[in-house]
């Protein structure tokens, strides 16, 4: 097993059914799977909080 997927750690995250059907319909939208998209709306807050490489570039 690679060592980032060593460091991937897992969560468990409790959100209300309608915000569920929102992600859903996006990720579908987008092609990924759920934790895809939760993935990816992470990093890009972090990234246009500058919190994370790439900071600040919009």
């Amino acid at each position: 097993m690679s060592k980032e997927k060593e460091a991937v750690k897992s969560f468990v995250l409790r959100v209300d059914p309608e915000t569920m059907d929102a992600l859903e319909r996006w990720a579908a939208d987008e092609f990924r799977s759920i934790n895809g998209q939760l993935q990816w709306i992470i990093n890009e807050a972090l990234r246009r909080a500058g919190r994370k490489g790439g900071a600040g570039k919009n």
